[in-house]
């Protein structure tokens, strides 16, 4: 339902606007919003055919708008949907004690799955048509309510979920859809840059040129399939080369969701490296708090068979906390515990390992910018038998589906190293659930795929100053050139198409609503002119000129084009009791008021006196403006 909206243009209406009251308005606002417009718009208060149609046609609006504010269920769906929420079939079976800030969470959610429903429909049409039969044929299926927990919340494939209560990390399954992952990693040598014996090379050709070579390569793909609601398929593989040699394994795995509380799978694999593979991996709640997972494998080789296992125990130890121990037999014993905290703004992970052949203690943390990049800091520090790592990094969301990161590790024996990697989050498809009462609706998210590269640069061996320069500033440098000469410039023209096509779309909706804003303001001349004159009897506010729309201050911008209405009468017409309060809601929807410039930022620029003084003001599109301030008074000298 919300999908098949968010596919329409966007919604223009804007009733608060209208109405020139706050969205947490009171019902007390609301009803004196809704008096002061209709007196004055009252077809009964014009005799002119034509203002008399005009003040008709707005009456009915401003009505139109008080009846679904008035409305707590109305209003909720308007918040939320817009207008055409309102115009949609199937909210009747919503409940209508659902709260505002429940229908809310589930729009955020829906406009994620949109966009990326959006993404998938330019790259795949056919699974979309089949993803929309699918839709077709279960919409509207009843489940009792506590099946609907244990088996259908989505959880981390084969992961440990932050925040998520431990019952609910069974697997969201139905048939038709597939969750695709995928690594690719290239490991570079460049130590000739740092390390380079010159003496050997003096008479070979070409020498004077580092030798930079690619000495290994990893690419691994899964895809993991619902068969049944409780049951689910992943195949998986990989490839593997380094200095010449490599290899190669699949995987496929079954699994089944077996309660509430659990879940099983079975593994078989095979190599060329390698034997076959048999593993059992299983999942189970102890408490709503605590969970386990063990996995038991046997690997066949020509060496015999080599048995494994390895148990996690998990328990949330507050809201943003997680602790688990790790048991590990076979191959590579080893006993391990850590504390993970992750929150809105910080990750931190605490870890310490006693095994075979290695032991170490790590402690990393991350910060999180809240900004529109999403920009992470990180940096850990490793120490154990191996040695000393020292790491510190950075990761930057570059566009709307892509992540870049680098890390620079300083180790003893190790050597310096800068990791590069770059995610490309494009998931095939994932799904979520919206309980309506007890009605159940599948939604989809849809994406392409997951997939995650990897660049290794091995510097050197030793801990050379020059190295751990050049890894740092390196990076750094080329990210801010291509910013700001290939990225910067893309986004902007990218931007301005897409400005040209909202244009083109609304053309038709925007020479309405300047046709009613022009009706608007032949039906406030009388008042206009009543509120004028009380105004100077008492040497109140008057407003002297007034513009909406766009301005252009900056003399990098100086190319652009000034695109702005004149407001002076609407404003005026709001004046009441030498005030004038505008609420943090576009002004485009204000009586006498129409967008000049879609998709633009947009400003108010006010000329007003009081008490025969000139005031001047600037306010942003959605910023609260309430005058006569003394602030806005324009100085004689100045």
């Amino acid at each position: 339902m919300a999908a098949a909206l968010g596919e329409e243009a966007p919604d223009n209406e804007d009733y608060y606007g209208l109405l020139n009251v706050r969205r947490e308005a009171s019902q007390e606002e609301l009803k004196a919003a809704y008096r002061r417009l209709c007196m004055l718009y009252h077809p009964d208060k014009h005799r002119d055919p034509e203002l008399k149609t005009q003040a008709e046609r707005l009456f009915n609006l401003v009505h139109q708008a008080y009846e679904v504010l008035s409305d707590p269920q109305t209003r909720a769906i308007y918040d939320i949907y817009g207008r055409r929420g309102l115009e949609m079939e199937g909210w009747e079976v919503v409940e209508r004690k659902r709260t505002a800030a429940e229908i809310r969470e589930e729009f955020e959610r829906l406009q994620r799955e949109r966009e990326e429903r959006r993404l998938q429909q330019r790259t795949n049409p056919k699974m979309c048509r089949r993803v929309e039969k699918f839709i077709t044929r279960f919409k509207k299926i009843r489940f009792p309510l506590g099946e609907i927990k244990s088996n259908y919340l989505p959880a981390v494939k084969g992961q440990y979920v932050r925040n998520a209560d431990p019952s609910r990390q069974s697997l969201a399954q139905l048939p038709g859809i597939t969750f695709l992952k995928g690594t690719i990693s290239v490991g570079i040598d460049a130590t000739d840059l740092f390390d380079r014996y010159d003496e050997e090379y003096e008479d070979v050709p070409g020498s004077s040129f580092p030798q930079i070579e690619i000495n290994k390569m990893h690419i691994s793909q899964s895809i993991e399939a619902p068969l049944t609601s409780t049951d689910t398929a992943i195949l998986s593989g990989n490839l593997s080369t380094q200095n010449g040699n490599g290899g190669g394994s699949i995987n496929l795995a079954l699994r089944r969701v077996t309660s509430a509380k659990g879940w099983g799978e079975l593994e078989f694999g095979a190599g060329d490296l390698h034997g076959p593979l048999f593993g059992l991996k299983i999942f189970r709640n102890l408490t709503p708090r605590c969970f386990i997972t063990t996995n038991c494998a046997l690997q066949f080789s020509s060496r015999g068979v080599r048995p494994g296992l390895t148990t996690v125990l998990a328990r949330n130890l507050d809201k943003n906390t997680m602790g688990y121990l790790q048991w590990r037999w076979g191959i590579h014993s080893a006993m391990n515990t850590s504390i993970v905290r992750d929150t809105k703004t910080s990750h931190f992970t605490v870890a310490m390992q006693l095994g075979i052949p290695h032991s170490f203690m790590m402690v990393s943390y991350q910060h999180k910018f809240q900004d529109e990049d999403q920009t992470r800091v990180k940096g850990s520090l490793k120490v154990g038998f191996f040695g000393t790592i020292v790491e510190y990094g950075a990761e930057r969301k570059i566009s709307r589906h892509s992540v870049l990161g680098a890390t620079v590790s300083v180790g003893v024996p190790q050597g310096v190293s800068l990791k590069i990697k770059s995610v490309q989050d494009l998931n095939s498809l994932l799904q979520g659930l919206t309980i309506t009462s007890m009605i159940l609706f599948p939604v989809f998210r849809l994406n392409r795929a997951s997939q995650t590269y990897f660049f290794p640069v091995h510097l050197t061996d030793q801990l050379l100053p020059s190295a751990v320069f050049y890894a740092t500033v390196g990076p750094l440098v080329i990210y801010f050139a291509m910013h700001r000469l290939v990225i910067k410039p893309y986004l902007r023209a990218q931007k301005e198409r897409e400005l040209e096509k909202q244009r083109e779309s609304t053309a038709s909706d925007i020479l309405q609503k300047k046709q009613e804003a022009e009706a608007a303001v032949r039906l406030m001349q009388e008042s206009v002119r009543r509120i004028i004159e009380a105004e100077e009897a008492r040497m109140g506010l008057i407003v002297v000129n007034a513009w909406y729309g766009k301005f252009v201050n900056d003399n990098s911008r100086k190319n652009e084009k000034v695109k702005v209405i004149d407001v002076t009468v609407p404003l005026q017409c709001l004046v009441k009791d030498s005030k004038l309060i505008l609420t943090e809601a576009s002004k485009a929807g204000l009586p006498g008021f129409y967008d000049p410039c879609v998709g633009e930022e947009k400003s108010l620029k006010v000329l007003y006196q009081f008490r025969g003084v000139l005031h001047q003001v600037m306010s942003a599109d959605n910023e609260a403006l309430r005058i006569p301030k003394q602030s806005h008074r324009i100085d004689a000298d100045g």
